[in-house]
């Protein structure tokens, strides 16, 4: 129940039967189409009451407000009055289906009025789903939406990797070395498809795009893998149009660095990443690893990678200091091209100074490539000692390579 209904019902609770119906009835009348069901659910009138509130209004017709419509005590009795058994069987059944905290004043349950009506008549207390209704709203019962807030499969050690990870952060800013918060946005649909949200247009003219959303009407996938630099508030998006694995995740970072990290960081020797825990760059995933340290081979860096834990994607600083502004930046606009994907990418721009650079990727990478345990051997990889599965440092091998 919103504030305005709640408010509502107050007021309400101050009026009489003949002011009631009529405060109910204008409302109904100045919301227009679908405000009798709407109202009549909210405040409990019955449709009846509020169309003979409706049919008084516009007669003009009515009691004096101050003049009083029974006496005292007067008029149909409440069920739960005429059958003391009645509460005492709709609180077993409420019992037994609700669910969430006992000790909070708002409770919710999973069956419908009618049903809970039924029970109720089977059981031998004969009412109405309307009945049902207003007394539930009496004892603090409302409908309800499921929440997102529980986050399953953190696992020992999650808010030790957090501190751990945070620690990391601050001690390779204060060294004025590069840290990257990595990580793949959702794949895109390429084509003249809808795309939700809405932008500004000259009225009546919307954009007009596909009424069917089959892969085979547009170019193909849209697979952004973006790298934030932190210290900077700079980001880069590498788009590309074939799978999202490691190789691809690994060519991204490769790509920031070339175009990016070694012209801001030329004295960098350390890189630290915080990425997910699944996807191209798991912590589990073997091809990460192996085409990360090609990467440590060819740049010379030693790169650090902290994960976060399982199911705590959402404190991944890219997700809401980049990706969130590049899909309001495209929200309404349907992404019918390539280049129209990379344009608005690049174009995305904060009030914070957040400036984003992308690129076309057009290689096509293979999913499903194994790693040999022959090969994972050759990786030079150092666990830490805090979370090592989700903590590890990749040294180059032999000579720095390209710088």
């Amino acid at each position: 129940m919103g504030q305005a209904d709640a408010l509502m019902l107050k007021v309400l609770g101050a009026l009489n039967e003949a002011q009631a119906r009529w405060f109910v009835a204008r409302e109904v009348l100045a919301r227009g189409r679908g405000a009798l069901k709407a109202m009549h659910e909210a405040t409990g009138l019955s449709r009846p009451t509020i169309l003979k509130g409706i049919r008084e209004l516009r007669a003009k017709k009515g009691l004096p407000t101050g003049e009083r419509v029974r006496r005292p005590g007067g008029g149909r009795k409440r069920l739960e009055a005429l059958d003391p058994g009645w509460e005492r069987a709709l609180d077993r059944i409420m019992d037994e289906n609700t669910a969430g905290d006992p000790m909070s004043l708002l409770r919710w349950t999973n069956k419908s009025t009618a049903r809970i009506a039924e029970e109720l008549t089977r059981q031998g207390h004969p009412t109405s789903d309307e009945t049902v209704r207003r007394r539930l709203r009496e004892l603090g019962y409302s409908l309800q939406a499921n929440v997102k807030t529980q986050e399953e499969g953190w696992g020992a050690g999650r808010d030790e990797q957090f501190r751990y990870l945070n620690r990391q952060v601050k001690k390779y800013l204060a060294r004025g070395e590069p840290v990257l918060s990595i990580d793949a946005k959702k794949k895109e649909r390429v084509g003249n498809f809808k795309n939700s949200g809405q932008t500004w247009r000259p009225k009546g003219e919307p954009l007009e795009v596909n009424v069917y959303d089959y892969p085979h009407l547009g170019e193909g996938p849209a697979i952004p893998y973006g790298a934030y630099d932190v210290r900077r508030n700079q980001g880069f998006v590498n788009v590309g149009m074939s799978h999202e694995t490691a190789e691809f995740a690994v060519e991204s970072l490769r790509r920031w660095w070339k175009l990016f990290g070694r012209r801001h960081y030329p004295q960098a020797r350390l890189l630290l990443l915080c990425a997910d825990g699944g996807g191209g760059n798991g912590a589990r995933n073997r091809a990460w690893k192996y085409h990360l340290q090609q990467f440590a081979d060819q740049s010379g860096l030693e790169v650090t990678v902290c994960h976060y834990p399982p199911g705590t994607s959402k404190w991944n600083k890219i997700e809401h200091r980049m990706f969130s502004y590049i899909s309001v930046n495209w929200q309404g606009r349907p992404l019918v091209s390539y280049e129209t994907v990379v344009n608005l990418i690049g174009a995305t721009r904060t009030k914070t100074g957040l400036r984003i650079k992308a690129a076309l990727d057009t290689r096509q990478y293979e999913a499903g490539v194994k790693i040999s345990d022959a090969e994972m051997e050759r990786i030079n990889l150092r666990p830490h000692s805090t979370n090592p599965s989700w903590n590890y440092t990749i040294s180059p091998r032999g000579s720095l390579g390209e710088k």
